[in-house]
């Protein structure tokens, strides 16, 4: 059965997609000029939470069984609490092109995780995109990764790096849970992270103020741009012009983050980013060649 033929307006919501989640690394970066990462990160998804849930709540959509929460509980906390926290604490010592190429090795990760834990089994091709990808994440951390004791810098690479194996884990889960509304499962999965972060914010942090439009703006637009717009976004994109068409999304956020952090944050770009993104981006290709062609002769 062949899937849609993507529309002019799936076009442009993938080119949203990739503009507003490669910018969100430039917007974590400013929001940390005013506020602690635990309340950065508490934020989005406090601010993500309400916004879904009350989409959720309009549409009406159903509720999962009381016996699939506990996964769910999971899932939030890998997909939303833990990876916001990592990102906002390793972007304190690194530049935000660093956490958005890190996130360009998410597919990466999620191939051997799903070759172990779910039903998708690496292939030769696959298995050489990955070590490529690896290659590139392995000179993405650059020396410094040899230099733990030395300073923060290496530990926030790291942070970043294992917020990208959260997310794959989380992808992981969410492949195997009970078929539940993608609506209510991102809206779950923000409560749970807010649930989880509220506290950790409070006794780390406190009751954050706000300290002036600049930040206060940033923390804001990362609670309902891309926590949840970018949500509702997605959902559409995937039910309408199919996964594959989705993964186009991939390619998008590094370069975005690049060039937002050498065009708004005068980040200092050393070439062995662009070296790392140019061997991610290339694993990646391979590793997902498959679904290009798919999506590109529009069979499923």
């Amino acid at each position: 059965m062949s899937t849609p033929a993507p529309t002019p307006a799936n076009w442009l919501s993938i080119f949203a997609l990739g503009l507003i989640w490669g910018g969100t690394f430039m917007v974590v970066s400013l929001a940390l000029e005013g506020y602690g990462p635990l309340t950065v990160a508490c934020a989005r998804t406090s601010l993500g939470a309400v916004a879904l849930m009350s989409v959720v709540a309009v549409l009406r959509r159903p509720f999962p069984s009381t016996a699939v929460l506990p996964q769910v509980a999971i899932i939030g906390v890998l997909n939303t609490a833990l990876p916001f926290s990592l990102l906002s604490w390793g972007q304190q010592y690194v530049p935000s092109a660093f956490a958005g190429i890190s996130m360009a090795a998410l597919p990466l990760f999620v191939l051997p995780l799903a070759h172990v834990f779910a039903d998708e089994k690496l292939s030769t091709r696959r298995l050489l995109g990955v070590a490529i990808g690896f290659c590139g994440a392995l000179v993405l951390i650059g020396p410094a990764a040899l230099k733990i004791g030395t300073g923060m810098e290496p530990l926030g690479q790291l942070a970043c790096l294992a917020a990208t194996v959260s997310y794959a884990a989380a992808s992981i889960l969410t492949r195997r849970c009970p078929p539940i509304d993608s609506f209510v499962l991102a809206a779950l999965t923000l409560v749970v992270g807010a649930a989880v972060l509220i506290p950790a914010m409070l006794i780390f942090e406190g009751v954050p103020g706000w300290t002036d439009s600049r930040t206060g703006l940033a923390i804001l637009f990362l609670g309902f741009v891309p926590t949840a717009l970018a949500a509702l976004l997605r959902v559409t994109v995937i039910r309408s012009a199919g996964s594959v068409f989705m993964t186009l999304v991939n390619y998008q956020v590094p370069v975005w983050s690049v060039l937002f952090g050498w065009a708004v944050l005068s980040e200092d770009l050393p070439i062995r980013f662009f070296a790392a993104l140019g061997l991610i981006l290339t694993g990646l290709l391979i590793s997902q060649w498959g679904q290009a062609v798919r999506l590109f002769t529009n069979r499923a």
